[in-house]
């Protein structure tokens, strides 16, 4: 697994990454972009907070490139083009708080009712993922804290995929549950 320096390194890459799209002097830092496990492929999102709120937050479920290739790319989608905020500005580059969250390989769940799925999920350390028809949404373990019983956390799920709120109760979806690994730079 990814140790807590390289963590701290991924999220300094994050925050440099951010700071070069706004133009902003960057310190080089020293980065041996040959480390081993920036070659890896994970499931990777950046999430931005501004005085504990949420700022911006993108990332990808299934590994699709290397962290040395996605960590900035990420990073910059989350403070610039995340559609329910305006862009990152230089003025609050300085307020945001980063964290990163690298996914395990989601599993599927498997359940037969309502209840079976919400007793299933582990709340604060499972990530989910629902699907139905071509909706689709994921929260990321980390939402627990806002939602931290399993039906309001569904029922906002199934909200946030653009379905009822109590679609989760009908049947039909697919869930996919994952954890993460988690590297902020709040202390």
């Amino acid at each position: 697994m990814i140790s807590e320096k390289q963590g701290q390194m991924l999220l300094k890459m994050a925050r440099t990454s951010i700071a070069e799209e706004l133009g902003l002097p960057v310190d080089k830092m020293q980065i041996d972009l040959d480390q081993f496990f920036l070659e890896i492929k994970l499931g990777l999102f950046v999430t931005l907070h501004k005085n504990g709120a949420l700022r911006g937050c993108i990332g990808v479920i299934e590994p699709v490139e290397s962290l040395k290739t996605g960590i900035g790319k990420i990073a910059r989608l989350a403070a610039f083009k995340d559609s329910r905020f305006a862009p990152l500005t230089r003025d609050e580059f300085d307020q945001v708080d980063l964290e990163i969250s690298l996914l395990s390989r989601p599993e599927k769940f498997e359940y037969g009712t309502a209840e079976e799925l919400a007793q299933g999920l582990v709340p604060f350390k499972d990530g989910v993922i629902i699907k139905k028809g071509s909706r689709q949404a994921t929260f990321l373990p980390q939402v627990w804290q806002q939602l931290p019983d399993a039906a309001s956390f569904l029922s906002q799920l199934c909200i946030k995929a653009g379905l009822d709120a109590d679609e989760w109760t009908q049947g039909g979806l697919t869930v996919h549950t994952y954890r993460v690994h988690l590297f902020s730079e709040k202390k």
